[in-house]
């Protein structure tokens, strides 16, 4: 399986340019790539009170409905962030988009200190079959909470997505606690982060990774750019759970509701 990192600044607010990015992105891919995965908020970026307002859309707004046209004519998959509007509320979500349509939509869980009053958290973890693998979606700061990533793991995830937005000095946080999730759930983690400056004097850390389920490192971005492929074995997810398995093995269990689609998709709702 063949995953292509799209590690880009962007504009703050400004979504006719993140979307142009965004859409060339997809246009240009490597060929044989699966799914392409993108920072978070990527096509409206980081938003003050009064720009959020005016920039968030729903999820079947414009700018997606470009993302899954493009995705359609390149027969790729694309996991982008935005600032997502819905009966008057703002979220900030991830989406797993497939020629088809949304596979499946994640609402940022725990917002980081600046998001909150501007975003409402998510109520629920989810996870969708895409290609025969149990993916799930998690943003930014959520990373940072084992349990965010454990909620997947009971799910069932064996590949963990995610969109970022680490700004510095907070770089090294993020690496330690990617590696850190994906060993711990013996699942594949990729993560995407921005790059470049954004409003405010903020700094993007760059350091988009892959990370296989014994926690090793198969790919790391530095600050700049770049469009990475990885390949992704799934054999290895029975070699990392063959002598062990932390999610059989362990004694304290999550609380919580899980929901059962007919679609394949499984969700989690936080109590």
């Amino acid at each position: 399986m063949k995953i292509e990192l799209v590690q880009i600044t962007g504009r703050d607010g400004d979504t006719a340019y993140n979307l142009e990015r965004t859409l060339q992105a997809i246009a240009t891919c490597e060929v044989g790539t699966d799914m392409l995965i993108f920072p978070e908020t990527q096509l409206m970026g980081f938003c003050d009170a009064t720009q959020l307002a005016e920039v968030a859309e729903p999820l079947n707004g414009p700018s997606m409905q470009a993302v899954q046209r493009a995705a359609c004519d390149r027969n790729v998959s694309v996991l982008i962030g935005m600032a997502e509007k819905a009966a008057g509320t703002f979220y900030n979500t991830s989406s797993l988009v497939t020629p088809q349509g949304i596979a499946m939509s994640y609402r940022k869980t725990h917002l980081w200190p600046s998001e909150r009053g501007l975003f409402q958290p998510g109520d629920r973890y989810v996870t969708a079959l895409w290609k025969g693998i149990r993916v799930g979606i998690l943003i930014c700061y959520d990373i940072e909470l084992p349990e965010s990533a454990r909620a997947l793991g009971q799910l069932g995830a064996e590949l963990i997505l995610v969109t970022n937005g680490n700004m510095d000095p907070y770089g090294a946080v993020h690496r330690t606690a990617i590696t850190a999730r994906a060993q711990e759930n013996q699942a594949f983690a990729v993560m995407v982060n921005r790059v470049g400056e954004g409003d405010e004097g903020l700094v993007f850390a760059g350091g988009s990774a892959a990370i296989d389920p014994l926690g090793r490192m198969l790919f790391e971005a530095g600050r700049e750019e770049c469009h990475q492929v990885v390949e992704l074995d799934f054999d290895l997810l029975r070699t990392a759970r063959r002598d062990y398995d932390y999610l059989n093995d362990r004694r304290l269990l999550l609380t919580g509701e899980q929901i059962e689609h007919t679609d394949g998709r499984r969700e989690w709702l936080i109590p």
